[in-house]
Protein backbone atom coordinates (compact mmCIF):
# COMPACT_ATOMS: atom_id res chain seq x y z
CA UNK A 1 0.00 0.00 0.00
CA UNK A 2 1.48 3.74 -0.67
CA UNK A 3 0.31 5.16 2.66
CA UNK A 4 -0.05 4.52 6.41
CA UNK A 5 -3.04 3.25 5.84
CA UNK A 6 -5.20 2.34 2.32
CA UNK A 7 -7.01 4.57 0.07
CA UNK A 8 -10.74 3.37 0.03
CA UNK A 9 -12.54 4.00 -3.66
CA UNK A 10 -15.90 5.19 -2.96
CA UNK A 11 -18.32 4.59 -6.39
CA UNK A 12 -21.27 7.13 -6.65
CA UNK A 13 -24.10 5.83 -8.98
CA UNK A 14 -27.07 8.03 -8.08
CA UNK A 15 -25.42 11.63 -6.87
CA UNK A 16 -28.00 12.59 -4.98
CA UNK A 17 -29.07 9.41 -3.00
CA UNK A 18 -25.36 8.79 -2.29
CA UNK A 19 -22.55 11.12 -2.50
CA UNK A 20 -23.45 12.92 1.09
CA UNK A 21 -23.08 9.24 2.92
CA UNK A 22 -20.05 8.74 1.19
CA UNK A 23 -18.72 12.12 2.25
CA UNK A 24 -19.57 11.28 5.45
CA UNK A 25 -17.73 7.97 5.66
CA UNK A 26 -14.49 9.55 3.88
CA UNK A 27 -14.38 12.22 6.69
CA UNK A 28 -14.76 9.62 9.27
CA UNK A 29 -12.09 7.46 7.60
CA UNK A 30 -9.33 10.35 7.49
CA UNK A 31 -10.01 10.98 11.21
CA UNK A 32 -8.38 7.32 11.06
CA UNK A 33 -5.66 7.68 8.64
CA UNK A 34 -7.55 6.55 5.46
CA UNK A 35 -7.43 8.17 2.36
CA UNK A 36 -10.48 8.51 0.22
CA UNK A 37 -11.17 8.44 -3.69
CA UNK A 38 -14.89 9.26 -4.29
CA UNK A 39 -16.46 10.21 -8.15
CA UNK A 40 -18.87 8.69 -10.67
CA UNK A 41 -19.17 4.72 -10.44
CA UNK A 42 -18.72 4.31 -13.64
CA UNK A 43 -15.88 6.54 -14.91
CA UNK A 44 -14.17 5.10 -11.48
CA UNK A 45 -14.64 1.14 -13.22
CA UNK A 46 -13.04 3.17 -16.19
CA UNK A 47 -10.09 4.24 -14.54
CA UNK A 48 -9.76 1.83 -12.05
CA UNK A 49 -5.93 0.54 -13.10
CA UNK A 50 -4.75 4.13 -13.29
CA UNK A 51 -5.35 4.26 -9.12
CA UNK A 52 -3.29 2.77 -6.18
CA UNK A 53 -4.45 -0.06 -5.04
CA UNK A 54 -6.71 0.46 -2.38
CA UNK A 55 -10.09 -1.06 -0.78
CA UNK A 56 -12.92 -1.07 -3.21
CA UNK A 57 -16.53 -0.31 -1.27
CA UNK A 58 -18.96 -1.63 -3.57
CA UNK A 59 -22.50 -0.59 -3.51
CA UNK A 60 -24.00 -3.66 -5.17
CA UNK A 61 -23.17 -6.90 -6.06
CA UNK A 62 -25.98 -7.20 -9.32
CA UNK A 63 -25.54 -9.75 -11.65
CA UNK A 64 -22.64 -8.77 -14.42
CA UNK A 65 -19.88 -7.25 -12.03
CA UNK A 66 -18.22 -9.88 -11.81
CA UNK A 67 -15.75 -9.46 -14.80
CA UNK A 68 -14.84 -5.50 -13.35
CA UNK A 69 -14.13 -7.18 -9.53
CA UNK A 70 -11.78 -9.89 -11.44
CA UNK A 71 -9.82 -6.68 -12.90
CA UNK A 72 -9.88 -5.56 -9.47
CA UNK A 73 -8.37 -8.07 -7.62
CA UNK A 74 -6.30 -8.61 -10.48
CA UNK A 75 -4.71 -5.32 -9.79
CA UNK A 76 -4.34 -5.84 -5.88
CA UNK A 77 -7.53 -4.34 -4.58
CA UNK A 78 -9.53 -5.13 -1.80
CA UNK A 79 -12.90 -5.43 -2.27
CA UNK A 80 -15.89 -5.89 0.45
CA UNK A 81 -19.44 -4.38 -0.04
CA UNK A 82 -22.99 -3.37 0.75
CA UNK A 83 -25.90 -2.90 -1.50
CA UNK A 84 -27.90 0.32 -1.82
CA UNK A 85 -30.80 -1.21 -2.87
CA UNK A 86 -31.22 -3.91 0.06
CA UNK A 87 -33.48 -1.90 2.60
CA UNK A 88 -36.33 -1.94 -0.10
CA UNK A 89 -35.99 -5.24 -1.13
CA UNK A 90 -38.27 -7.98 -3.32
CA UNK A 91 -38.72 -11.47 -2.36
CA UNK A 92 -35.58 -13.11 -1.55
CA UNK A 93 -35.97 -15.52 -4.55
CA UNK A 94 -35.91 -12.42 -7.01
CA UNK A 95 -33.56 -10.46 -5.06
CA UNK A 96 -30.98 -13.35 -5.28
CA UNK A 97 -31.47 -13.26 -8.81
CA UNK A 98 -31.59 -9.67 -9.60
CA UNK A 99 -29.68 -8.20 -7.14
CA UNK A 100 -26.30 -10.76 -6.61
CA UNK A 101 -24.01 -11.87 -9.22
CA UNK A 102 -22.69 -15.64 -7.85
CA UNK A 103 -19.53 -14.73 -9.47
CA UNK A 104 -19.21 -11.41 -8.14
CA UNK A 105 -19.73 -12.16 -4.75
CA UNK A 106 -16.72 -14.22 -4.40
CA UNK A 107 -14.11 -11.60 -5.00
CA UNK A 108 -15.89 -9.70 -1.65
CA UNK A 109 -13.73 -10.13 1.60
CA UNK A 110 -16.44 -8.92 3.72
CA UNK A 111 -20.41 -7.82 3.42
CA UNK A 112 -21.89 -5.01 5.66
CA UNK A 113 -25.55 -5.03 6.35
CA UNK A 114 -27.98 -2.33 6.83
CA UNK A 115 -29.75 -4.16 9.65
CA UNK A 116 -30.84 -7.87 10.88
CA UNK A 117 -33.26 -8.26 7.92
CA UNK A 118 -29.72 -7.52 5.72
CA UNK A 119 -27.74 -9.87 7.03
CA UNK A 120 -30.40 -12.86 7.39
CA UNK A 121 -30.66 -12.18 3.23
CA UNK A 122 -27.32 -12.48 2.57
CA UNK A 123 -26.69 -15.57 5.24
CA UNK A 124 -29.19 -17.40 3.00
CA UNK A 125 -27.96 -16.64 -0.12
CA UNK A 126 -26.97 -20.35 -1.72
CA UNK A 127 -23.93 -19.03 -3.05
CA UNK A 128 -22.51 -17.39 -0.19
CA UNK A 129 -18.74 -18.25 -0.51
CA UNK A 130 -18.23 -19.98 3.22
CA UNK A 131 -16.91 -18.26 5.66
CA UNK A 132 -17.90 -14.61 4.04
CA UNK A 133 -17.91 -12.03 7.46
CA UNK A 134 -21.46 -10.56 7.32
CA UNK A 135 -21.24 -6.96 9.30
CA UNK A 136 -24.41 -6.18 10.50
CA UNK A 137 -23.08 -1.97 10.64
CA UNK A 138 -25.80 -0.35 9.29
CA UNK A 139 -26.00 1.71 6.36
CA UNK A 140 -24.23 5.69 5.87
CA UNK A 141 -27.51 6.93 4.33
CA UNK A 142 -29.18 5.94 7.74
CA UNK A 143 -26.37 7.86 9.66
CA UNK A 144 -27.77 11.00 7.63
CA UNK A 145 -30.92 10.19 9.55
CA UNK A 146 -29.64 10.48 12.96
CA UNK A 147 -30.97 13.34 15.55
CA UNK A 148 -27.25 14.12 16.15
CA UNK A 149 -26.36 14.30 12.88
CA UNK A 150 -29.46 16.35 11.51
CA UNK A 151 -28.11 19.65 11.66
CA UNK A 152 -25.63 19.18 8.47
CA UNK A 153 -29.31 19.54 7.07
CA UNK A 154 -30.45 22.30 8.65
CA UNK A 155 -29.50 25.17 5.98
CA UNK A 156 -30.51 23.31 3.17
CA UNK A 157 -33.97 22.51 4.97
CA UNK A 158 -34.31 26.06 5.94
CA UNK A 159 -33.49 27.63 2.54
CA UNK A 160 -36.08 25.77 1.10
CA UNK A 161 -38.74 26.67 3.16
CA UNK A 162 -38.03 29.68 2.44
CA UNK A 163 -38.06 29.19 -1.61
CA UNK A 164 -41.22 27.13 -1.13
CA UNK A 165 -43.27 28.14 1.90
CA UNK A 166 -45.09 25.39 3.30
CA UNK A 167 -44.93 22.20 0.92
CA UNK A 168 -46.60 18.94 0.46
CA UNK A 169 -43.25 16.49 -0.57
CA UNK A 170 -44.78 14.12 -3.24
CA UNK A 171 -41.92 11.34 -3.76
CA UNK A 172 -42.77 9.25 -6.83
CA UNK A 173 -40.83 6.10 -7.66
CA UNK A 174 -42.06 4.27 -11.02
CA UNK A 175 -38.88 4.14 -12.87
CA UNK A 176 -39.75 0.85 -13.71
CA UNK A 177 -42.48 2.13 -16.28
CA UNK A 178 -41.33 5.43 -16.88
CA UNK A 179 -37.53 5.23 -16.82
CA UNK A 180 -35.61 7.95 -17.98
CA UNK A 181 -34.97 6.42 -20.93
CA UNK A 182 -37.26 3.18 -22.37
CA UNK A 183 -35.19 0.46 -22.36
CA UNK A 184 -34.66 1.33 -18.58
CA UNK A 185 -38.08 0.21 -18.00
CA UNK A 186 -39.48 -3.35 -17.26
CA UNK A 187 -40.38 -4.02 -20.35
CA UNK A 188 -39.06 -2.56 -23.74
CA UNK A 189 -42.31 -0.39 -25.94
CA UNK A 190 -40.49 -1.73 -29.30
CA UNK A 191 -41.70 -5.57 -29.55
CA UNK A 192 -43.24 -6.39 -32.70
CA UNK A 193 -47.02 -6.54 -33.11
CA UNK A 194 -48.34 -9.87 -31.81
CA UNK A 195 -44.87 -10.57 -29.79
CA UNK A 196 -44.05 -11.07 -26.52
CA UNK A 197 -42.92 -7.85 -24.92
CA UNK A 198 -38.90 -7.87 -24.24
CA UNK A 199 -37.35 -7.50 -21.02
CA UNK A 200 -35.93 -4.16 -20.15
CA UNK A 201 -33.05 -3.31 -17.75
CA UNK A 202 -35.33 -3.28 -14.64
CA UNK A 203 -36.69 -6.54 -15.17
CA UNK A 204 -32.93 -8.49 -15.37
CA UNK A 205 -32.96 -11.46 -12.92
CA UNK A 206 -36.94 -11.55 -12.88
CA UNK A 207 -38.89 -14.20 -13.77
CA UNK A 208 -41.82 -12.75 -16.97
CA UNK A 209 -44.33 -13.61 -14.27
CA UNK A 210 -43.14 -11.61 -11.72
CA UNK A 211 -42.11 -8.94 -14.04
CA UNK A 212 -45.32 -8.43 -15.90
CA UNK A 213 -47.27 -8.97 -12.40
CA UNK A 214 -44.61 -5.68 -11.10
CA UNK A 215 -45.21 -3.52 -14.07
CA UNK A 216 -48.99 -4.10 -14.08
CA UNK A 217 -49.47 -2.59 -10.59
CA UNK A 218 -46.65 -0.08 -11.41
CA UNK A 219 -48.50 1.33 -14.20
CA UNK A 220 -51.99 1.44 -12.28
CA UNK A 221 -50.45 3.29 -9.37
CA UNK A 222 -48.27 5.51 -11.61
CA UNK A 223 -51.26 6.27 -13.54
CA UNK A 224 -53.03 7.28 -10.09
CA UNK A 225 -50.94 9.23 -8.86
CA UNK A 226 -50.57 11.57 -11.88
CA UNK A 227 -54.36 12.07 -11.24
CA UNK A 228 -53.74 12.82 -7.89
CA UNK A 229 -51.16 15.61 -7.73
CA UNK A 230 -53.75 17.87 -9.43
CA UNK A 231 -55.92 17.01 -7.68
CA UNK A 232 -53.66 17.55 -4.13
CA UNK A 233 -53.26 21.62 -5.60
CA UNK A 234 -56.82 21.71 -5.39
CA UNK A 235 -57.70 20.76 -1.89
CA UNK A 236 -55.01 22.13 -0.04
CA UNK A 237 -54.54 25.53 -1.77
CA UNK A 238 -52.25 27.00 1.11
CA UNK A 239 -49.62 24.59 0.10
CA UNK A 240 -47.29 24.16 -2.57
CA UNK A 241 -46.62 20.91 -4.34
CA UNK A 242 -43.06 19.14 -4.63
CA UNK A 243 -43.23 16.25 -6.86
CA UNK A 244 -40.05 14.97 -6.27
CA UNK A 245 -39.10 12.04 -9.09
CA UNK A 246 -37.19 8.63 -8.50
CA UNK A 247 -33.64 9.58 -9.61
CA UNK A 248 -33.65 7.64 -12.73
CA UNK A 249 -37.34 8.64 -13.78
CA UNK A 250 -38.46 10.58 -16.63
CA UNK A 251 -39.82 14.00 -15.49
CA UNK A 252 -41.89 14.78 -18.60
CA UNK A 253 -45.01 13.71 -17.78
CA UNK A 254 -44.71 15.67 -13.96
CA UNK A 255 -43.49 18.64 -15.52
CA UNK A 256 -46.57 18.23 -18.14
CA UNK A 257 -48.89 18.59 -15.19
CA UNK A 258 -47.18 21.00 -13.18
CA UNK A 259 -47.54 23.22 -16.30
CA UNK A 260 -50.88 22.87 -15.74
CA UNK A 261 -51.11 24.01 -12.36
CA UNK A 262 -50.25 26.66 -10.04
CA UNK A 263 -48.84 25.34 -6.96
CA UNK A 264 -47.11 22.00 -8.78
CA UNK A 265 -43.19 22.28 -8.62
CA UNK A 266 -41.02 19.70 -9.72
CA UNK A 267 -37.61 18.78 -9.11
CA UNK A 268 -34.84 16.37 -8.15
CA UNK A 269 -32.34 18.79 -6.85
CA UNK A 270 -29.76 17.58 -4.02
CA UNK A 271 -30.27 14.80 -1.44
CA UNK A 272 -33.94 14.04 -0.44
CA UNK A 273 -33.34 14.63 3.54
CA UNK A 274 -33.36 17.94 4.12
CA UNK A 275 -36.75 17.78 1.46
CA UNK A 276 -38.34 15.66 3.90
CA UNK A 277 -37.21 17.97 6.78
CA UNK A 278 -38.68 21.07 4.90
CA UNK A 279 -42.08 19.48 4.08
CA UNK A 280 -45.28 19.65 5.91
CA UNK A 281 -45.63 15.76 5.18
CA UNK A 282 -44.43 12.73 3.15
CA UNK A 283 -46.78 11.20 0.27
CA UNK A 284 -45.20 8.07 -1.66
CA UNK A 285 -45.95 4.23 -2.43
CA UNK A 286 -43.63 2.16 -1.36
CA UNK A 287 -40.92 4.27 -1.74
CA UNK A 288 -37.64 4.69 0.74
CA UNK A 289 -38.38 8.28 1.68
CA UNK A 290 -41.28 6.38 3.78
CA UNK A 291 -38.53 4.72 5.66
CA UNK A 292 -36.30 8.21 5.34
CA UNK A 293 -39.33 9.79 7.07
CA UNK A 294 -40.29 7.75 9.62
CA UNK A 295 -37.37 7.94 11.14
CA UNK A 296 -36.72 11.93 10.73
CA UNK A 297 -39.84 11.87 12.48
CA UNK A 298 -41.86 13.14 9.54
CA UNK A 299 -45.50 12.34 8.83
CA UNK A 300 -45.47 9.99 5.73
CA UNK A 301 -49.04 8.50 3.69
CA UNK A 302 -48.82 5.71 1.49
CA UNK A 303 -50.91 5.79 -1.07
CA UNK A 304 -52.28 2.94 -2.44
CA UNK A 305 -54.98 3.16 -4.59
CA UNK A 306 -54.52 -0.08 -5.95
CA UNK A 307 -53.29 -2.78 -3.69
CA UNK A 308 -51.48 -6.03 -4.56
CA UNK A 309 -50.06 -7.73 -1.27
CA UNK A 310 -47.97 -9.95 -2.76
CA UNK A 311 -45.92 -6.21 -3.97
CA UNK A 312 -46.80 -4.11 -1.75
CA UNK A 313 -46.23 -6.30 1.27
CA UNK A 314 -43.25 -8.39 -0.22
CA UNK A 315 -41.60 -5.73 -2.24
CA UNK A 316 -42.62 -2.90 -0.36
CA UNK A 317 -43.32 -4.43 2.93
CA UNK A 318 -41.04 -1.25 5.15
CA UNK A 319 -41.90 1.59 3.66
CA UNK A 320 -45.56 0.52 3.62
CA UNK A 321 -45.98 -0.42 6.92
CA UNK A 322 -44.19 2.83 8.43
CA UNK A 323 -46.37 4.72 6.76
CA UNK A 324 -50.29 5.93 7.28
CA UNK A 325 -51.93 3.63 4.67
CA UNK A 326 -54.75 5.40 2.16
CA UNK A 327 -57.02 3.95 -0.45
CA UNK A 328 -58.41 6.21 -1.96
CA UNK A 329 -58.34 10.24 -2.39
CA UNK A 330 -61.22 10.78 0.11
CA UNK A 331 -59.54 8.85 2.71
CA UNK A 332 -55.99 10.81 1.49
CA UNK A 333 -57.46 14.16 1.91
CA UNK A 334 -58.78 13.32 5.53
CA UNK A 335 -55.29 12.17 6.52
CA UNK A 336 -53.07 14.73 5.04
CA UNK A 337 -55.53 17.10 6.67
CA UNK A 338 -55.34 15.90 9.91
CA UNK A 339 -51.36 16.06 9.67
CA UNK A 340 -51.77 19.78 8.64
CA UNK A 341 -54.00 20.99 10.89
CA UNK A 342 -51.70 18.95 13.72
CA UNK A 343 -54.66 16.68 14.61
CA UNK A 344 -52.74 13.86 13.46
CA UNK A 345 -48.83 13.15 14.38
CA UNK A 346 -46.29 10.90 12.46
CA UNK A 347 -46.85 7.40 12.44
CA UNK A 348 -45.66 5.77 16.01
CA UNK A 349 -46.48 2.57 17.64
CA UNK A 350 -44.42 -0.30 19.49
CA UNK A 351 -44.99 -2.46 16.11
CA UNK A 352 -43.23 0.19 14.04
CA UNK A 353 -40.48 0.63 16.01
CA UNK A 354 -39.56 -2.97 16.64
CA UNK A 355 -40.10 -3.41 12.66
CA UNK A 356 -37.24 -0.49 11.92
CA UNK A 357 -34.73 -1.83 14.80
CA UNK A 358 -35.01 -5.38 12.48
CA UNK A 359 -33.85 -3.21 8.90
CA UNK A 360 -31.92 -0.85 10.29
CA UNK A 361 -28.62 -0.72 12.76
CA UNK A 362 -27.08 2.19 14.12
CA UNK A 363 -29.67 4.71 14.94
CA UNK A 364 -27.55 5.36 18.01
CA UNK A 365 -24.37 4.66 19.98
CA UNK A 366 -21.18 4.43 16.99
CA UNK A 367 -21.85 5.93 13.94
CA UNK A 368 -22.42 3.04 10.86
CA UNK A 369 -19.87 4.58 9.35
CA UNK A 370 -18.06 4.20 12.59
CA UNK A 371 -18.45 0.56 12.45
CA UNK A 372 -17.02 0.12 8.59
CA UNK A 373 -14.08 1.84 9.21
CA UNK A 374 -13.69 -0.25 11.97
CA UNK A 375 -14.18 -3.50 9.66
CA UNK A 376 -11.95 -1.87 7.20
CA UNK A 377 -9.13 -1.54 9.65
CA UNK A 378 -9.23 -4.63 10.92
CA UNK A 379 -8.68 -5.79 7.10
CA UNK A 380 -5.36 -3.74 6.64
CA UNK A 381 -4.19 -5.39 9.49
CA UNK A 382 -4.47 -8.74 8.15
CA UNK A 383 -1.79 -8.52 5.27
CA UNK A 384 -3.07 -11.61 3.68
CA UNK A 385 -6.60 -9.64 2.77
CA UNK A 386 -4.41 -6.92 0.36
CA UNK A 387 -1.28 -8.91 -0.61
CA UNK A 388 0.98 -7.12 -3.55
CA UNK A 389 -0.32 -9.01 -6.70
CA UNK A 390 2.26 -10.76 -8.93
CA UNK A 391 3.28 -9.03 -11.90
CA UNK A 392 1.80 -11.50 -14.38
CA UNK A 393 -1.81 -10.59 -12.15
CA UNK A 394 -1.20 -6.69 -12.34
CA UNK A 395 -0.53 -7.17 -16.15
CA UNK A 396 -3.29 -9.41 -17.25
CA UNK A 397 -5.90 -7.11 -14.94
CA UNK A 398 -4.47 -3.71 -16.84
CA UNK A 399 -5.48 -5.92 -20.20
CA UNK A 400 -8.40 -6.79 -19.12
CA UNK A 401 -9.22 -3.24 -17.88
CA UNK A 402 -8.05 -1.79 -21.36
CA UNK A 403 -10.65 -3.98 -23.26
CA UNK A 404 -13.56 -3.85 -21.17
CA UNK A 405 -12.83 0.46 -21.28
CA UNK A 406 -12.78 0.28 -24.86
CA UNK A 407 -16.27 -2.18 -25.08
CA UNK A 408 -17.95 0.37 -22.92
CA UNK A 409 -16.67 3.48 -24.83
CA UNK A 410 -18.11 2.10 -27.94
CA UNK A 411 -21.19 0.76 -26.36
CA UNK A 412 -22.30 4.18 -24.87
CA UNK A 413 -22.33 5.74 -28.48
CA UNK A 414 -25.57 3.30 -29.12
CA UNK A 415 -28.67 4.61 -29.23
CA UNK A 416 -30.52 2.59 -27.08
CA UNK A 417 -27.50 2.02 -24.68
CA UNK A 418 -27.86 3.14 -21.20
CA UNK A 419 -24.81 4.31 -21.07
CA UNK A 420 -25.52 7.38 -22.47
CA UNK A 421 -23.59 10.42 -22.03
CA UNK A 422 -26.95 12.23 -20.89
CA UNK A 423 -28.09 9.62 -18.25
CA UNK A 424 -24.63 9.58 -16.72
CA UNK A 425 -25.07 12.96 -16.38
CA UNK A 426 -28.66 12.73 -15.02
CA UNK A 427 -27.33 10.73 -12.27
CA UNK A 428 -24.05 12.12 -11.63
CA UNK A 429 -23.96 15.56 -12.82
CA UNK A 430 -20.53 18.08 -12.61
CA UNK A 431 -19.95 18.94 -8.80
CA UNK A 432 -17.41 21.62 -7.99
CA UNK A 433 -14.65 21.03 -5.53
CA UNK A 434 -15.37 23.89 -3.58
CA UNK A 435 -19.31 22.20 -2.56
CA UNK A 436 -16.90 18.96 -1.94
CA UNK A 437 -15.20 21.37 0.88
CA UNK A 438 -18.22 23.26 1.92
CA UNK A 439 -20.24 19.84 2.45
CA UNK A 440 -17.21 17.96 4.30
CA UNK A 441 -16.64 21.73 6.63
CA UNK A 442 -20.36 21.05 7.39
CA UNK A 443 -20.15 17.18 8.32
CA UNK A 444 -17.00 18.43 10.51
CA UNK A 445 -19.26 20.98 12.42
CA UNK A 446 -21.77 18.57 13.23
CA UNK A 447 -18.93 15.84 14.21
CA UNK A 448 -17.13 18.46 16.41
CA UNK A 449 -14.09 17.44 14.41
CA UNK A 450 -11.31 20.34 13.84
CA UNK A 451 -9.27 18.33 11.81
CA UNK A 452 -8.17 19.57 9.02
CA UNK A 453 -8.82 17.94 5.93
CA UNK A 454 -6.95 17.73 2.12
CA UNK A 455 -9.28 17.62 -0.45
CA UNK A 456 -7.84 17.66 -3.91
CA UNK A 457 -9.86 17.62 -7.64
CA UNK A 458 -7.60 14.81 -9.18
CA UNK A 459 -9.40 15.02 -12.10
CA UNK A 460 -12.93 16.54 -13.35
CA UNK A 461 -14.83 12.85 -11.97
CA UNK A 462 -12.78 12.07 -8.80
CA UNK A 463 -11.90 13.92 -5.50
CA UNK A 464 -9.15 12.92 -3.01
CA UNK A 465 -10.12 13.56 1.10
CA UNK A 466 -7.55 12.63 3.16
CA UNK A 467 -6.52 13.92 6.58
Amino acid sequence: MNSAKATLFMPVENQVRELDSKLLLACIAAKRGFSSVIGSRREMHIHIASFPRGIYLAKSLPVRRNIIFKIMRKLGHGIVAWDEEALVHPQAETYYRKRVCPLGIKYASHLFAWGEDNALLWQQYPELPAGTPIHITGNPRSDLLRSDLRGFYEKDAEELRKKYGLFILVNTNFNHVNAFSPELNLFRLDSKPGEAPKFGRAAKGMSREYAEGLRDHKQAIYESFQEVIPKLEKAFPKYTIIVRPHPTENQEIYRDIASRCERVRVTNEGNVVPWILASQLVIHNGCTTGVEAYVLGVAAISYRPTVNDYYDLGFYRLPNLLSYQCFDFGELQTTVGGILSSKIGPPDGDERDTLIVQYLEALDGPLACERMVDVLEEMIEDESELSKPSFRDRLEGWSMSAVRTLIKRSKERLPDSHNRPEFQNHRYPEVSLEEIRVRLSRFQQVLGDSQKLKVEQISQQFFEISG
